[in-house]
């Protein structure tokens, strides 16, 4: 191994860090070449990194090679209690020649995060296999799904036993309960989400307020007469989840999908999954995106099946437990 030098990220190390990031992205669009084309420009590139760089409290490192910049992290924190003292490396956050100098970065940069108390760390990983190899020796461990997929180019053969059909107002009482459905689901083993949970008259109230909004297709999958799941699709750009590199052009957004607990087993998640698929490609978009936390074990074999390939890993660690 060649020596380098790692010291703290400077404002004079965004165009090396754009070059590094445009050719990351160049590599991770051979595997997905539904996601973005612009970042290969290393100045579209630069765009991301320089917002990286400029958010609040941004702080990270580079690391030098021969005085040549070959690899940089960068991590800010937010502000939302959810995810507690938190500091996140997002996708424009980081890029290296060599996977294994993630490992030196990573020392160097979170000493400080973890002198400020900020020890829940969490980064969004191209799925680069040496990559995150090199994140995992860093004792984080796989959380959320980023997905893409095509969207079908034949019509969809009508399921069986089920009919899915657009909501109606009538719908609300049932739509309500099923919001509170998925929180509810991932509030338990094994995904002990701590995420919080809405009441139902909260429910009712937000769906009688917002069930004619025309950016929404939200879908009821009917079994014996009987409302038993929804699914919700929009615009990926309704979704402030997926943006810069992770965001595909032209892509339709599955945003959510939860079937009562007593009906699970019959295909409605499937079908209504389905269902968004054949109504983003009727709106005219050519991809669709998804996410999930790959503790659930639901979704993380749902959508999967449904063709669904993993961009991106959310990856989290939580120190000095």
């Amino acid at each position: 191994m060649s020596r380098h030098v790692i010291r703290p990220f400077e404002e004079a190390d965004l165009a090396a860090a754009a070059s590094l990031l445009a050719q990351r992205h160049r590599v991770h669009r051979k595997r997905h070449p539904l996601l973005p084309a612009d970042y290969e420009d290393e100045r579209l590139a630069l765009v991301e990194v320089t917002a990286a760089w400029e958010s609040e409290g941004a702080s990270g490192a580079v690391m030098l090679e021969g005085g040549e910049v070959t690899g940089y992290l960068l991590a800010a924190p937010k502000p939302s209690t959810t995810w507690g003292p938190n500091i996140w490396v997002e996708a424009a956050g980081h890029a290296v020649r060599e996977p294994e100098h993630i490992r030196d970065l990573y020392g160097a940069a979170a000493a400080k995060w973890v002198d400020d108390g900020r020890i829940a760390h969490y980064v969004l990983v191209p799925d680069d296999p040496e990559l995150i190899n090199a994140w995992f020796r860093l004792a984080f461990g796989s959380q959320h799904a980023h997905a893409v997929r095509p969207v079908p180019d034949t019509p969809l053969p009508p399921t069986r036993d089920l009919v899915v059909r657009r909501a109606a107002r009538a719908d609300i009482p049932v739509l309500a309960e099923l919001d509170l459905v998925l929180p509810q689901h991932q509030g338990l083993s094994p995904v002990f989400s701590s995420g919080g949970i809405p009441t139902l008259e909260e429910a009712v109230a937000d769906w009688e307020e917002s069930i004619d909004d025309q950016d929404y297709a939200t879908f009821v999958a009917e079994y014996n007469g009987q409302v038993i799941g929804s699914a919700i699709g929009c615009s990926l750009d309704k979704s402030s989840a997926h943006n810069g590199l992770a965001k595909p052009d032209n892509a339709g957004f599955l945003g959510f999908a939860a079937v009562l607990p007593s009906a699970r087993g019959l295909g409605a998640g499937r079908a209504l999954g389905e269902t968004v698929l054949q109504w983003s490609a009727d709106t005219g978009y050519t991809s669709v995106v998804t996410d999930w936390r790959v503790t659930n074990l639901l979704s993380s074999r749902t959508w999967p099946r449904l063709g669904f390939q993993q961009t991106f890993h959310r990856l989290h660690r939580l120190i000095g437990h």
